[in-house]
């Protein structure tokens, strides 16, 4: 009876040691599989959040790149703007635009890059800054050439009338000498100006009294008797000043000038007549290297530094 007993007791204590090693297996296993889904779902969170990231990044570049782009555009068309008759700067101009073409491309090469997107953004504005500093040396170029071609006007009008003092005035002088008085200058009379159409290579003539039609202007009168004048060769000069209130010539230099009335100007005409005391018709010729234009137009034809007779023309 008392072996029974001992051998009952072992079995029961047994079975009870048992139970709870089982429990405490089965609640490891579970908090080892929460643990293990957390952490899954840690990375899956932290891998979507890096792709959204990437994503977010790309489209921020792309936006940069149009930006970069549409700057580069924008740029080339202001340098386009920009002229100059500064060989070298024209030409650095010209180079400038042949880099923002060639920053242009990168831009669609590299369009992905947000590092390249960033240095051609720092370019741009670069180019932007030098292209102002060219702005301002074109205006300071244009302001300077503005003065010193008024000086040239005047230093050329002085070398005129200088050398018309050291060259053509004793001349002028010895011819009015014989000159004894204002009743020897020569005068003219019906003086006439109209617009013609030169046709037949210049064998037929046709007035008109429109400016764009106009091939000539041209000028007839007819220089008085006058008994005291001086006989002989004279140099008869045709002035014209157009509706714009410049004179009309050839050029604008020593060979198309001549004196009257104590200045001197240009002539677009000048013919040499042989007078001999008595009336003499004249027929001069006004061209102009341009189209006429509309307006009203002063005609004056010289002698010997004096008036001879003056009218005007008005071509529609």
């Amino acid at each position: 009876m008392l072996t029974l007993e001992t051998n009952t007791e072992n079995n029961v204590e047994s079975t009870t040691g048992e139970k709870p090693s089982k429990r405490r297996g089965l609640i490891f296993f579970l908090i080892l599989s929460i643990a293990a889904n957390i952490v899954l779902f840690l990375l899956y969170w932290q891998e979507n959040n890096r792709a959204s990231q990437v994503i977010t990044e790309k489209e921020t570049v792309l936006v940069e790149r149009d930006n970069v782009k549409s700057d580069l555009l924008q740029l080339k068309e202001d340098y386009s703007t920009l002229q100059t008759n500064n060989k070298k700067i024209q030409s650095e101009l010209d180079l400038k635009k042949v880099q923002i073409d060639s920053l242009i491309q990168e831009a669609d090469k590299h369009k992905g890059d947000s590092w390249y997107i960033s240095k051609l953004k720092k370019e741009t504005a670069t180019l932007r800054k030098i292209m102002q500093g060219y702005v301002q040396t074109i205006d300071s170029l244009n302001t300077f050439n503005k003065t010193l071609l008024k000086e040239n006007v005047q230093v050329r009008t002085q070398f005129l009338t200088e050398k018309e003092k050291t060259t053509s005035l004793k001349k002028e002088k010895e011819d009015l000498e014989g000159v004894i008085s204002t009743g020897s200058i020569l005068k003219a009379s019906g003086t006439k100006a109209f617009g013609i159409i030169v046709r037949s290579g210049g064998r037929k003539e046709s007035e008109t009294k429109k400016a764009r039609k106009s091939d000539k202007i041209k000028v007839t009168l007819t220089i008085g008797e006058n008994t005291l004048a001086k006989k002989g060769n004279r140099l008869v000069y045709l002035r014209v000043v157009t509706p714009d209130g410049k004179e009309l010539s050839r050029a604008m230099d020593d060979a198309n000038s001549f004196s009257f009335n104590g200045v001197r100007g240009f002539f677009c005409a000048r013919q040499s007549v042989d007078y001999e005391n008595a009336e003499l018709p004249v027929t001069l010729y006004a061209e102009s290297v341009q189209k006429f234009i509309a307006g009203k137009y002063l005609i004056e034809v010289y002698c010997d530094q004096n008036l001879l007779g003056q009218t005007t023309l008005v071509l529609e």
